[in-house]
């Protein structure tokens, strides 16, 4: 099972604020598990937190805003995505103005300053969030959507079109997230002239520059225009007939606008709050229509709070029937484990089919055939004892018994055809024989049982 991820130490850059022009120092810190990433403004009393989720962006029109109680900061979607990028599930960020610094408009620094520091594993599980089904999001007035579809690993396509004879079509991939620090990371952000003039006049970019975004010249405007806003952000006069990139350094790919779109995607969609199983395709993407699929993954998030383990009945088993009774003592009619098909340091998944011809369905209930509850929290027993089990040496020589249960609900009603698919994790560490478990059984997707569990291991005699 793969282990959550946190910073091996803290990190600090300083830059200037994109819409404030402020000079601003941020900080990341290690964070313990299951903290998830959160946003620390150390430059207001109290130093309020902010929880970087996709329920909190209140503003997506100049960048990602999180905001809680009228505390807000923005523009925070390259520092996410580095840390997504780099796999860190929990994270503290103390910043000490309402943004973070635009540094030079890509992810780069972020990137770079992670890789120094380097990343650690800490002992809590990896939560993922895994896409079983498509899901869409769609702008019909921008032509915008986002699909995700199931994929054994995180990967994104990027599609973007504009209205420009410098821009019109470019497309970008990610295939894996190793690839982010060399082919994406260093991807800055970009803007038409046509916007900087417009944002110039509102005062809404005090600290853009041309060393924080690729300016694009797409459109011809009068001379006496373009000289002004070429004055105003520190560059030589252009001949209005030159159309094209005006920056003070090349592009660092061919298709860097595109490239750039993957990092504001991957921004947002992390915060979600897991790291994702699945495969994005993006076409026109902006933060509004990211946050759109992001608040709808937490929203399926929020409505399945665990998620049914992947099974494959194809996949050759963990431990089949004739192993699991080696371990147990069960025999028919009570043995009520199949075969495991995952098993780790702190989980086990388990199956059990279950048949017309179970025993127990005779009586309960002859018209209504309805597996007793109490068969589903044996069968969650026996699937955490060969966990258990497998800790050990010797492990036949070995049972558990039950000590506790607590938390049982049942959800919905087992029936003849049902496939089980049991879960159990260790809700702590085994000490002296003694050992705690929450238990979860699926039927296809929906949760049909839960219960916590505490057992000891006991010598056979």
């Amino acid at each position: 099972m793969q282990k959550q991820k946190t910073l091996a130490e803290s990190f600090s850059l300083s830059g200037k604020g994109l819409h404030s022009g402020l000079d601003i120092q941020i900080t990341f810190h290690p964070a313990p598990e299951n903290h998830g990433y959160k946003i620390k403004r150390v430059d207001l009393e109290g130093e309020p937190v902010i929880e970087a989720v996709a329920e909190n962006v209140t503003q997506t029109q100049r960048g990602t805003v999180v905001a809680k109680n009228e505390v807000y900061v923005s523009t925070i979607e390259h520092a996410m995505a580095a840390l997504y990028a780099f796999e860190i599930d929990n994270c503290l960020i103390e910043v000490n103005a309402p943004e973070f610094p635009i540094l030079d408009g890509s992810s780069i620094y972020y990137t770079e300053a992670i890789q120094q520091v380097g990343v650690v594993k800490q002992a809590a599980p990896k939560d993922y969030y895994i896409v079983k089904h498509k899901m869409e999001v769609t702008d019909e007035k921008t032509g915008s959507s986002l699909i995700i579809l199931p994929d054994d690993k995180f990967s994104l396509n990027v599609l973007i079109s504009f209205d420009s004879p410098v821009l019109s079509n470019q497309f970008a991939t990610l295939n894996d997230l190793s690839e982010f620090a060399t082919e994406i990371a260093a991807s800055r952000t970009f803007v038409f002239v046509r916007e900087v003039e417009m944002l110039l006049q509102n005062n809404l970019i005090k600290g853009g520059d041309l060393d924080n975004a690729i300016v694009i010249y797409d459109k011809k405007i009068p001379q006496e225009s373009l000289n002004q806003l070429a004055d105003m952000i520190g560059i030589p006069h252009k001949d209005v007939q030159d159309l094209g990139y005006i920056n003070n350094n090349p592009l660092v790919f061919d298709n860097e606008p595109a490239r750039h779109k993957l990092i504001d995607v991957i921004g947002d969609l992390a915060l979600i709050g897991k790291p994702i199983r699945g495969r994005v395709i993006a076409t026109r993407p902006g933060h509004k229509i990211n946050n759109q699929l992001a608040r709808l993954i937490r929203k399926d998030i929020k409505q399945n709070e665990v998620q049914a383990p992947l099974y494959n009945p194809n996949d050759v088993p963990v431990l089949d029937n004739i192993r699991i009774r080696e371990l147990l003592p069960h025999r028919y009619p009570f043995l009520l484990v199949d075969k495991i098909i995952e098993m780790g340091a702190n989980h086990i998944v388990g199956i059990k089919n279950i048949t017309t011809n179970e025993p127990f369905f005779t009586g309960h209930f002859p018209q209504e055939p309805v597996m007793p509850g109490v068969l589903l929290v044996e069968a969650m027993a026996q699937t955490g004892g060969l966990l258990v089990l497998n800790s050990i040496e010797d492990p036949e020589r070995y049972s558990t018994y039950f000590m506790k249960i607590d938390g049982v609900k049942f959800r919905q009603k087992v029936v003849p055809g049902d496939t089980l698919v049991l879960r159990l994790e260790l809700l702590s560490p085994i000490r002296r024989g003694i050992s705690s478990m929450k238990g979860y059984i699926f039927v296809g997707e929906k949760l049909v049982c839960e219960a916590e569990f505490m057992a000891q291991i006991i010598k056979n005699k």
